[in-house]
């Protein structure tokens, strides 16, 4: 989707309470920043580069972690609010997309 699609879709508001897993979320992205600091520090400092490279897989790891907490939390209940009551059959089939996207 192009970025002048997105901005034209209304936005998603929802209850923050709903979403528990932010604060783990706003963790891993913390950390990640504190990773990304040090790097830039080892760097500077000329530190070896299979350090330096060990450092960014850490990084690279704690984003994707916070990307997949978000997208499964998003999953479990913005797209129930959005969904409401389903019959069985509509509901296996969300179960399986959600047991799925733990692939992503």
């Amino acid at each position: 989707m192009s970025a002048a699609k997105a901005a034209a879709l209304p936005a998603h508001t929802h209850d923050r309470a709903a979403h528990k897993t932010h604060k783990d979320v706003l963790n891993r992205l913390r950390r990640a920043t504190g990773h990304l600091q040090t790097i830039s520090g080892m760097i500077e400092s000329g530190r070896e580069c299979g350090d330096i490279a060990q450092q960014m897989h850490a990084v690279i790891r704690a984003l994707e972690e916070a990307k997949s907490t978000l997208i499964h939390d998003h999953i479990e209940h913005c797209l129930e609010d959005a969904i409401g009551p389903v019959s069985r059959e509509q509901r296996m089939t969300i179960d399986n997309f959600k047991k799925i996207t733990r692939y992503l």
